[in-house]
């Protein structure tokens, strides 16, 4: 054993000494070849280290989140099985998916309580504008732009001067108690502005109009500076004037406010609901129609519905009122989706989507251009039509009668509470109405693809009505008011929630079909955050953002 390690120290000798000479070499040998680098020990050991770390954060990693990726997996089915029925028939009177989310509208653990009327930067008068449902979006947005401002709100004014001419004040429309006692941890509200201050003051209060959309920033750099040097400020025209996003805890104050703190009077709310009730008794689920086809708004429109001579030299007439507006092809518009839809339209479309001539309507309109001509054709497809008029008595409407926008209000309580709500145009009302229903567990709301629509009907009589109905439930895909349809970034907050609208925790089960989604965690967790409190604790734990 001695001999070989000699014998191999030898052999190796020149590897260990590459200077040194070996004595059995020829001097015509050819010179070695030069050594590898020798590498240290440490760094092999760190290497080593380095790779059994990785292996070691890899796995770890892999084993704490197991539970994450398994829920993302079961959240992936769901979404799965939302493309995999693209081509399933629609249920027309509800979502399947819908009972996966719920309305969420909590402040958040940073969100500071209101600023003391004292301590405020000065008192905010809001002038709003537009109808009733263009009013509630300027009502809402005046309570974000006093958080934003640290002010006192002072119960905005309604507009008396609008079209509707209606000189309700707000406290005949909404509670107005109920609306200063629920955002009290949010903003101070008062009712007026103390005369001290008003006697205080040398100027009257200063008035001014903000951009449409306005940032927050701007009402910091713009308006905050005249607040806090005058003390009392009026906003004019308020309607649509703060930015459509927003953080998410000023969001969810726009939902507490539209949701939850305005409330109809107590008269408006007890006929609203005996109307409601009276549907019911006849029919056990209603559809809602909300038509908008009075002569100024089909006017404005620049569209052209199919009456002639008469209707171009009437409408016209009304169309002179604006001097601002654009000539418009109604050719052009009607491609562009941006007419209503007729009466007739409305009916053949729900008639199309698999509503039998059996259903109940309940109608929501004005003046309907064409009277009752115009809606003919739709008492022929859908005969159990029925308006405020016909189910209420005449000593029950006679008290709102002078007043459009509490008649507005009850026919908002009539279509929020129907099993489906259908609209024929994208006015403030459809909007609103869309963004509530979404909220309050995305109730089936059908919205007309008019765009789409439009072709459609013009060719109506070119293919069979299979051929025709086929074709409309294609078109209407994305318009049915599923979960799916709320998009990051969609459309008007009002009209798309999404900040307000969470998901339902999932258990691990999954039905035997393996594509529907599991049942839930929490079968105690409601629409309405009910239940004991370890069910709200759940809900706030587990509920997300929609990811939708």
């Amino acid at each position: 054993m001695g001999v070989w390690k000699a014998r191999l120290l030898s052999t190796n000798l020149p590897l260990l000494h590459p200077n040194a000479k070996h004595s059995c070499w020829r001097s015509t040998a050819p010179p070695p070849l030069p050594p590898p680098k020798s590498v240290s020990w440490s760094v092999i050991c760190g290497v080593m280290l380095f790779g059994l770390g990785l292996i070691s954060l890899l796995t770890g990693h892999v084993a704490s989140h197991l539970e994450w990726y398994s829920h993302r997996l079961r959240h992936h089915a769901l979404y799965s099985t939302l493309d995999e029925s693209e081509h399933a028939p629609i249920d027309i009177w509800e979502s399947q998916f819908s009972k996966y989310y719920y309305g969420c509208k909590e402040r958040g653990r940073h969100f500071g309580p209101a600023v003391r009327e004292r301590k405020s930067k000065g008192y905010l008068l809001i002038a709003t504008s537009g109808g009733l449902n263009q009013q509630r979006t300027g009502i809402t947005d005046a309570v974000v732009v006093a958080r934003i401002l640290n002010a006192t709100l002072v119960v905005p004014e309604l507009d008396h001067q609008s079209f509707w001419k209606d000189d309700s004040d707000f406290a005949n429309i909404f509670d107005v108690n109920w609306f200063i006692t629920y955002l009290a941890k949010d903003i101070t509200i008062v009712k007026r502005v103390p005369d001290k201050i008003m006697r205080s003051m040398e100027k009257p209060p200063y008035t001014m109009r903000v951009p449409r959309k306005s940032e927050p920033e701007y009402y910091l750099d713009q308006v905050l500076p005249i607040l806090s040097r005058r003390r009392v400020l009026q906003l004019t025209k308020f309607d649509y004037r703060l930015a459509n996003n927003l953080d998410d805890e000023l969001q969810k104050l726009r939902c507490r406010v539209n949701y939850h703190a305005l409330r109809f009077t107590k008269p408006i709310r007890e006929l609203g609901q005996r109307l409601v009730m009276r549907m019911q008794k006849m029919a056990s689920r209603y559809i809602a129609v909300h038509l908008r086809f009075e002569p100024d708004m089909l006017a404005f429109s620049g569209c052209y519905f199919g009456g002639g001579e008469k209707e171009r030299r009437e409408l016209g007439e009304i169309r002179k009122r604006w001097t601002t507006l654009p000539d418009l092809s109604p050719d052009g518009e009607q491609k562009r989706g941006k007419c209503p839809l007729t009466p007739h339209e409305v009916g053949l479309m729900l008639r199309a989507l698999g509503f039998t001539n059996d259903t109940y309507l309940y109608v929501a309109s004005g003046e309907i251009y064409g009277g009752d001509g115009t809606m003919q054709p739709l008492k022929d497809l859908f005969p159990n039509i029925y308006t405020k008029e016909m189910l209420a008595q005449e000593e029950e409407l006679k008290p709102f009668h002078p007043f459009s926008s509490r008649l507005a209000a009850i026919d908002y309580i009539v279509c929020d509470e129907s099993n489906v709500f259908v609209t024929n145009n994208n006015g403030n009302m459809a909007k609103i109405l869309a963004g509530r229903r979404r909220y309050m567990g995305h109730k089936r709301t059908i919205r007309p693809n008019a765009k789409k629509l439009s072709a459609l009907f013009m060719s109506r009589h070119e293919m069979d009505w299979d051929t025709f109905a086929s074709k409309v439930k294609a078109c209407q895909r994305g318009f049915m008011g599923e979960p799916d349809e709320m998009r990051p970034g969609r459309g008007e907050f009002h009209e798309y929630p999404s900040t307000c609208v969470c998901e339902k925790p999932f258990m691990d089960d999954i039905s035997q079909d393996g594509l529907r989604p599991p049942k839930l965690a929490a079968n105690n967790v409601t629409m309405n955050g009910g239940g004991n409190e370890e069910s709200v604790v759940l809900q706030k734990r587990s509920g997300r953002r929609a990811s939708t």
